[in-house]
C-alpha cells in the first residue's frame, strides 16, 4: 500500500522537499517558463521554517553571475537563511533584464509582468520548502534593485524589507500596501546608475531618477521623521572610499529608511571586488551582506 501511495505522489507530481544545497526551479508565467536558482543552507531543517532572501540580478546579467557577484551564499551558509535567485527575461539567455518601471532593456519594453513572476516563485518555494513568511526578505544589483523597489510598493504583502544596491526606484512614486522598510547602498561616483540621476554609462538609455527620489519617496511612504540621522562609518580599508549612514528613523510599525552612502564608490556590491574594473572602486569597509542580513533581522512582517 505504501509502495502505491509512491508511485501515486510520483504519477501526480506530488513536489519534493527542497534539501540543503543548490537547485534550480521553474514557473510558468503567462504560458512561459521562467527559472530560479535556489541555495538551501547545511543547517536547513523542514521541521522549522527558515528566511528567504530574494537576490535580483543586474541588467544584461543572469541568476548565475548574481550568485558569484553578491557572495550571498557563503552569507546564507553563515546565517541561516535561503537564497533565491530569479531569472530575468531577454533574447539571449546570458543577458537578462526585469521590468522595474523605467528600466530595463526587453523586460520593460515588453511590459514582463515580474511582480507576477515573483509571487509565483514564493508560491512555489513554498510548496518545496519550509518558508518563514514573516521573514521574505529582497536585495538586488542595479536593474535588480530597482525591481526590489517596485516589489516593496506591489508585494508587500509578502515582502518584509529591502535593501537595494546601486539601483534607484524606476517610478515616480510608491503606494504600497503596508509600511516596508528600506536600506539602500549607492556610491556616489557610481557612472552607471548616477547617484543623482540622469542618464549612466551603458546601454540601458535609462533616464534614472536620483537616489534622494528613492529616499524621499520612502521616508513619505512609511511616515518616517523626515529629519535623517547621519553616522560616519569606521573606515577600516585604505581603498579611497568613506561610508556615511544617512538614517530616516520612527516610521509606521517600527519602519525605517537607511541610504548607506559610499563616497568614491562605484557600481559595485559593498564588501565584494567587482570582476570588471570600470565599473569603479568597491569599498571593503563595509559588508553589504552583513549590514543588510541585520537590516533585515530588524524588521520581519507585521
Amino acid at each position: 500500500m505504501q509502495f502505491l501511495a509512491i508511485l501515486v505522489m510520483l504519477f501526480v507530481g506530488e513536489p519534493v522537499a527542497l534539501l540543503p544545497g543548490d537547485h534550480s526551479r521553474s514557473v510558468e508565467v503567462d504560458g512561459v517558463e521562467r527559472g530560479y536558482l535556489v541555495h538551501v543552507p547545511p543547517q536547513y531543517d523542514r521541521a522549522s521554517s527558515m528566511p528567504v532572501v530574494l537576490a535580483f540580478h543586474g541588467g544584461g546579467a543572469n541568476a548565475e553571475n548574481m550568485v558569484t557577484f553578491s557572495g550571498l551564499n557563503e552569507k546564507a551558509d553563515q546565517a541561516g537563511f535561503i537564497v533565491v535567485y530569479p531569472e530575468g527575461s531577454g533574447r539571449l539567455q546570458r543577458m537578462l533584464t526585469f521590468n522595474a518601471g523605467n528600466c530595463c532593456g526587453h523586460a520593460a519594453a515588453r511590459s514582463i509582468d515580474d511582480v507576477a513572476f515573483t509571487r509565483l516563485v514564493l508560491d512555489d518555494l513554498e510548496r518545496i520548502a519550509n518558508v518563514d513568511q514573516r521573514r521574505v526578505f529582497a536585495t538586488g544589483m542595479s536593474n535588480g534593485a530597482m525591481m526590489c523597489y517596485r516589489l516593496a510598493s506591489e508585494l508587500s504583502d509578502r515582502i518584509a524589507a529591502i535593501a537595494p544596491v546601486a539601483g534607484p526606484m524606476g517610478t515616480k512614486d510608491c503606494r504600497p500596501g503596508r509600511a516596508v522598510s528600506v536600506m539602500h547602498f549607492h556610491g556616489d561616483a557610481d557612472e552607471f546608475a548616477p547617484f543623482k540621476g540622469g542618464r549612466g554609462r551603458g546601454p540601458s538609455g535609462t533616464d534614472f531618477y536620483s537616489v534622494q527620489h528613492s529616499i524621499d519617496a520612502w521616508v513619505a511612504a512609511n511616515g518616517c521623521k523626515p529629519t535623517p540621522r547621519m553616522t560616519p562609518l569606521p573606515d577600516r580599508a585604505d581603498d579611497g572610499t568613506a561610508v556615511k549612514e544617512v538614517r530616516y528613523d520612527s516610521g509606521r510599525d517600527g519602519t525605517e529608511v537607511v541610504l548607506v552612502v559610499i563616497e568614491g564608490g562605484g557600481h559595485t556590491w559593498p564588501g565584494r571586488e567587482p570582476r570588471l574594473r570600470a565599473l569603479g572602486t568597491s569599498t571593503q569597509d563595509i559588508s553589504a551582506n552583513d549590514m543588510m542580513w541585520e537590516f533585515f533581522q530588524r524588521h520581519p512582517l507585521k
